[in-house]
């Protein structure tokens, strides 16, 4: 909890309570708070649709420490790892299942009409809206799940209000990252183009390249989107559905993978079509990761990751995916508008998240496709004049997020100040319970006083 907060570690005391049970499952810490993992007192659900316990009673209290009926880390880790998907024996059985079916299907795609691909992608997400969890179209269940601890440690000590250190630099209310992933040689040779569309409107954004096969990558290329001041990272290998197979055949690749992180000069690496086992990812050499999304329906691996906020997984730092892709929206919502990405934007500002998107060179040549795009852009620079949003590069979140990390509240009298590396660019802000829910504020004095 500290790691998400960065609230003073001396005012937050929690313990697990002993005699958890041997299965996972899934529970409830109070209404609207959905969490999976161990517990004691009451035995979790085996299944998000069964009728499952509320742990928030067996919650106890001595004034100072907080022992909770489960593992708040682990939960929370559950969560980000998608284990909850896993225990249910869903990926087991559609990986088993999916590799023959992925492998025809990856020899075959190059040969298949774009029609004919779009009719079987509908048919296999035929019922992502059935899908009860993770909630579509954006999942706070582990924003849900910290707050929560965080009220309950609040109330144990009768502490009003906490301190914490924001979110995001200068007390902006969100972040924004814009990513193209290149596919293939026609989006490979609109990049110019894109880039253009993208200074049009003062953003600047990451290109996700394949290494190799898909089309030929020129140093010449490469050096333009440096110079222009945009971002090059890796997109897989060869992006044949192949690199998360099996563990052997992984770390090969990864070793390769690591070889043009090298040579692209790149910080941060992307699956191909989302596929993932970050378990696996200690292999890779890099400073963050772009392919955990947060709900992943529309998606051929699903579940997600439940967060809209950066999060450690060993040496690497996750960049969860939180918007619905282009082709997603154009070829299997059938929508041209920009309103299922305001109404992310929407949700995702109002917790303070990241807003995380992929827009491909490749789907967007077309005009009415480059319309909505233009409408996007239009609508982010609305949002970053109104200090709503702080658009980034991924490296550049990466550099603030891990920055943070390393930042601490240092109490000085009756006040808090920041110590720390880049203390400069961070912001004090608290949480205050209203109603049994956070609400965050700044001291709006030291605001004031910073932008005088």
């Amino acid at each position: 909890m500290t790691e998400h907060f960065r609230c003073p570690e001396e005012l937050i005391d929690l313990r697990v309570s002993e005699g958890l049970s041997e299965d996972s499952g899934f529970f409830s810490l109070g209404p609207d708070c959905l969490c999976f993992g161990q517990t004691s007192q009451a035995a979790p659900a085996a299944a998000v649709t069964d009728p499952m316990p509320d742990l928030l009673p067996y919650v106890s209290s001595n004034g100072t420490t907080v022992t909770f009926p489960f593992d708040p880390v682990k939960t929370i880790d559950n969560l980000r790892h998608e284990r909850y998907f896993d225990q249910q024996g869903s990926v087991h059985a559609a990986n088993k299942a999916g590799k023959l079916v992925r492998k025809i299907y990856y020899l075959a795609r190059p040969f298949m009409p774009v029609a004919l691909r779009k009719h079987l992608q509908r048919v296999y997400l035929r019922n992502w809206e059935d899908i009860p969890f993770p909630k579509w179209p954006v999942d706070f269940s582990v924003e849900n799940l910290l707050e929560q601890l965080l009220i309950v440690s609040m109330q144990s000590q009768n502490l009003e209000r906490i301190p914490f250190i924001w979110f995001w630099p200068e007390s902006v209310s969100s972040c924004t990252v814009v990513t193209h992933d290149v596919e293939a040689t026609p989006g490979w040779e609109f990049c110019p183009q894109l880039m253009d569309m993208d200074d049009s409107y003062g953003i600047k954004s990451s290109f996700q390249i394949v290494p190799e096969e898909r089309y030929d990558v020129s140093e010449a290329g490469l050096n333009s989107i440096r110079e222009r001041g945009f971002e090059i990272n890796i997109h897989d290998l060869n992006h044949d559905g192949n690199l998360l197979i099996n563990h052997e055949e992984f770390l090969r690749r990864a070793a390769e993978i690591n070889r043009y992180k090298e040579k692209f000069q790149s910080q941060g690496f992307r699956t191909a079509v989302l596929y993932r086992k970050i378990d696996w990812f200690e292999a890779l050499d890099f400073s963050y990761d772009l392919s955990v999304p947060n709900v992943a329906h529309l998606e051929p691996q699903r579940g997600g990751c439940c967060t809209v906020f950066p999060f450690f997984n060993g040496k690497m730092l996750e960049l969860p995916v939180t918007m619905t892709q282009d082709y997603t929206l154009f070829h299997i919502l059938n929508d041209y508008s920009i309103d299922v990405w305001k109404q992310q934007i929407s949700l995702i500002q109002a917790r303070h998240g990241l807003m995380q998107m992929i827009v491909h060179p490749d789907y967007i040549i077309d005009q009415s496709a480059r319309r909505v795009y233009a409408d996007l852009l239009g609508y982010l620079c609305e949002l970053r004049a109104a200090r709503k949003t702080w658009i980034a590069l991924p490296a550049e979140v990466a550099v603030w997020w891990r920055m943070r990390a390393g930042l601490s509240l240092v109490r000085e009298g009756d006040s808090w100040k920041i110590g720390g590396e880049g203390h400069e660019r961070a912001r004090i802000a608290y949480a205050t319970i209203i109603n049994g829910k956070l609400v965050y504020e700044f001291d709006r004095t030291l605001e004031d006083q910073k932008s005088a």
